[in-house]
């Protein structure tokens, strides 16, 4: 174990370079791939959880709304049998001629009232059975005889007297109250509660007098009709009103055996909250029970563990091919170094032989080589540039001499012109005007000229040009003085005076002019010339035209890249080139 640890410590520290760099790739690839993952998977968990409540939320909320509307139809029906004279009468007269002592009506009374509740039956389907009980609490039931529990038989009718439910329906002064439980029945029957309501002689206004009492046994199974869910989850109604809650229903489910675990119900929704459970409730208006939704939080999110579990596996995929690459990639980026460095010990170690200090000698051959390597790199740059310097020179000269042809083409062609169509003596002025064009062309073999003399070159072609066409061209020029001594790139203004004449002027009817300005912006030198002819159509095609592409690289050989030389045009209003350069320097201009 030993021995392969260390012979793990030596391959790292011998190839600490492509270790770096691998470490440097997991780092930039692998955990932020983890990271995404993780953040990714957190909001979509969340974001389904919160729709689930929310969605809960608001079915709970149309639950609770159509349980009201079936609550109030109970209580309209109770309050049509309290404002009933028939049975108010019947209950005045049971209590005013009973009989002491007599635990139960007579059979006559009863039959009468039971008549009078079968006719204000509003909604059989919910309500089990009703009771009317008159002041000393002899009963008349209609309905079904389980859900009436004790009192249907018991002689002990005062025991309601002393009841919770009782004390309460008189705290309320009237208004039905609903109880989550049958209260003539209490555990007896577990499918039914009641809604009690104390009947009063309306007559009395300010001195009200208990008249009977009015008891409704609903059933539970109610609820099933509002409450449907098709999902393994819990939707019951708890009465919270009473001590640590109690279930009124709830529909058939898995998750009812761990509620009913406990005796408190709302601590059990505490319990099942820590265990992982989605519980969403809502308030009722008319009982203030709770409608609650419980689901396990896992099977909800099924589907998102699933989409985790493939983005997981995509992202192990990833990381792994990410892995190898960087492996083999680092291994390819170190492994000319590691060379250089064994081929540079190997060497030292040979010069130095076994003698002496090794390391010491080592190193000191290490330095000594770069050292001569720095050295022979800088020769070899200079070397290089000035071999660049003089490929430039030869290409400049090389597109001198495919320009100077098209000049004298050109001048040749209007001495001819002139001679036959004017036949007059003019023609000596322009074979002066042509000489001296040619002695400025030559410049005895010097690529650059004063910008003086590259004004007068223009000067002389112009002439010849206007014998040509009759004095048709207006030239102005307006050049500050401080350029006239620098020197400037042979033949770089006058091939764009000639332009301007031959693709400009000529072909327009009438008189033009020519304008060449020349200025020095900071380190800048930049001139325009321009015409009122008749522009360029097709710009893009004279971009890409032989001249001027040629004029634009004799201009950036000399003067450098930065260099620009510009082309703007409009049709019928004429054109303009601006050439913009850096002054050259004393070395360019051999």
């Amino acid at each position: 174990m030993r021995l392969i640890i260390r012979r793990v410590r030596k391959h790292l520290r011998n190839d600490k370079i492509r270790y770096k760099y691998f470490l440097i790739m997991i780092c930039l690839s692998i955990l932020p791939l983890v990271l995404l993952g993780f953040i990714s998977f957190n909001i979509a968990k969340n974001t389904l959880v919160q729709n689930q409540l929310e969605t809960t939320g608001n079915n709970l909320r149309t639950s609770s709304e159509v349980t009201d509307l079936l609550f109030r139809n109970i209580i309209n029906m109770e309050r049509v049998i309290s404002w009933s004279n028939s049975v108010r009468e019947e209950l005045i007269d049971s209590a005013a001629f009973s009989e002491v002592g007599k635990n139960v009506l007579d059979e006559n009374t009863t039959k009468r009232m039971q008549d009078l509740i079968s006719s204000y039956f509003i909604d059989t389907q919910d309500i089990d059975s009703v009771c009317l009980f008159d002041v000393y609490f002899r009963p008349v039931c209609y309905g079904n005889d389980k859900s009436i529990g004790k009192y249907h038989s018991s002689k002990i009718y005062s025991d309601i007297s002393k009841t919770d439910w009782y004390r309460k329906s008189v705290s309320t002064q009237g208004r039905p109250i609903f109880l989550s439980y049958n209260v003539l029945a209490n555990n007896e029957d577990d499918t039914t509660f009641s809604s009690v309501k104390l009947l009063r002689d309306p007559r009395n206004v300010f001195e009200t007098k208990q008249i009977g009492l009015l008891v409704v046994n609903i059933k539970k199974s109610m609820f099933s009709r509002v409450l449907k869910d098709d999902s393994d989850s819990v939707i019951a109604v708890i009465d919270s009103t009473r001590d640590g809650g109690n279930t009124v229903f709830s529909n058939p489910s898995d998750l009812n055996n761990e509620i009913s675990d406990g005796k408190n119900t709302l601590s059990s929704f505490e319990t099942l909250k820590s265990k992982g459970y989605l519980v969403s409730s809502y308030t009722n208006q008319t009982t203030d029970w709770t409608l609650t939704y419980i689901t396990k939080e896992k099977d909800l999110l099924k589907q998102s563990n699933k989409i985790g579990i493939i983005t997981a596996s995509i992202a192990a995929i990833i990381a792994l091919i990410a892995l190898m690459t960087s492996y083999i990639l680092s291994g390819k980026v170190a492994r000319p170094w590691l060379q250089l460095k064994k081929m540079t010990i190997d060497w030292a170690k040979g010069l130095w032989g076994s003698g002496g200090n090794n390391e010491t000698d080592t190193i000191g051959a290490i330095g000594e080589t770069f050292q001569r390597i720095t050295v022979e790199n800088m020769e070899l740059n200079e070397k290089l540039v000035h071999s660049q310097l003089k490929e430039r020179e030869a290409e400049l000269r090389a597109l001198q001499a495919q320009i100077k042809p098209h000049f004298l083409y050109n001048t040749l062609d209007s001495i001819y012109w002139m001679a036959i169509l004017q036949k007059n003596q003019d023609i000596a002025e322009i074979a002066v005007a042509l000489s001296e064009t040619f002695k400025l062309s030559l410049n005895k073999g010097e690529d650059l000229i004063p910008i003086a003399k590259e004004l007068e070159h223009i000067h002389h072609y112009l002439t010849i040009q206007n014998f040509r066409y009759q004095n048709r061209f207006h030239y102005i020029e307006d050049v500050e003085p401080e350029l006239l001594d620098k020197p400037i790139l042979k033949l770089l203004l006058q091939p764009f005076v000639e332009n301007a004449i031959y693709h400009g002027l000529e072909p327009k009817c009438g008189e033009g002019t020519i304008e060449l300005k020349g200025l020095i912006e900071g380190e800048w030198i930049i001139f325009t010339i321009c015409d009122d002819g008749v522009g360029i159509e097709d710009l893009s095609a004279t971009e890409s035209g032989y001249g001027l592409k040629n004029v634009r690289e004799r201009l950036m050989l000399l003067y450098g890249q930065d260099s620009t030389l510009t082309l703007s045009s409009k049709v019928n209003e004429g054109t303009c080139i601006e050439i913009r350069f850096r002054e050259a320097k004393e070395e360019k201009q051999c």
